[in-house]
């Protein structure tokens, strides 16, 4: 039995996230259709983790066991045969049999994307979100890198089903930061893992800094454990999109 790691990128836009869902069209589901059709078998895909309904990626690492002996540069051209076009194989390579890329990823980074032109093009609709109302976009820049370092992320994590578990949800952020390129601001989050709606609500938090609503220390109690209240608000899915993971 061969262990082999992918990299596919998607257009989130027309799917209900990465995970499998009864009834629903998702990027782990045609995946997995996918394999099952070329293996003549069931073919389990595991992810490095869920990006929700709208939520795009370029370069979301996943892994299946396969028997078949086709190669590595044969089966990422027969995959994206089978595969709609919204849904790539960028990189198909044999991994070690251990290999899981959820558990043994060392860091992810998050691209988020305003547009703040008084028009947003039609072909860039679907990737950024639309914010042409008035932001102290300064501001925002001195304050996304208070996100980096060792935090307690409750206020800016949406309800999960795993949240019975317990599980801490303090996640350490390597980097943190905005800037402008023409009329889209930026905001790039590279961190050690995230939770459910996280860089959404980071970036929801960044606007209300940007409205005027949160001064530097309201700012910084969103990052404390025991913080009453939610962080964000969760912008739209359509402006987050997964840049990277790393091993």
């Amino acid at each position: 039995m061969r262990r082999i790691r992918i990299t596919v990128a998607y257009d989130g836009t027309e799917y209900h996230g990465w995970q499998v869902q009864p009834g629903l069209e998702t990027v782990q589901g045609w995946l997995e259709r996918v394999l099952t059709e070329i293996e003549s078998a069931q073919v389990d895909v595991h992810g490095s983790g869920r990006t929700d309904a709208g939520v795009h990626a370029v370069g979301q690492v996943a892994a299946f066991s396969l028997e078949n002996p086709i190669p590595c540069d044969n089966l990422r051209r027969a995959m994206n045969r089978l595969l709609p076009r919204d849904i790539r194989v960028m990189d198909v390579a044999e991994a070690a049999p251990e290999f899981h890329p959820r558990f043994q990823a060392k860091a992810k980074t998050y691209e988020y994307r305003l547009w703040r032109g008084e028009i947003c093009p039609p072909m860039k609709r679907l990737y950024v979100c639309h914010h042409p109302y008035p932001l102290d976009e300064a501001a925002m820049m001195q304050m996304a890198p208070l996100y980096e370092g060792e935090h307690d992320f409750t206020a800016f994590a949406a309800a999960d089903e795993k949240d019975a578990l317990g599980a801490s949800k303090v996640r350490q952020v390597l980097s943190a930061r905005l800037w402008r390129e023409g009329d889209e601001l930026i905001f790039r989050v590279r961190g050690s893992g995230f939770l459910k709606h996280m860089v959404r609500m980071m970036t929801g938090t960044l606007v209300e800094v940007g409205k005027g609503n949160l001064a530097r220390a309201d700012f910084l109690a969103r990052l404390e454990a025991g913080f009453a209240g939610k962080a964000g608000p969760a912008m739209p899915a359509t402006g987050l999109c997964l840049i990277s993971v790393e091993y």
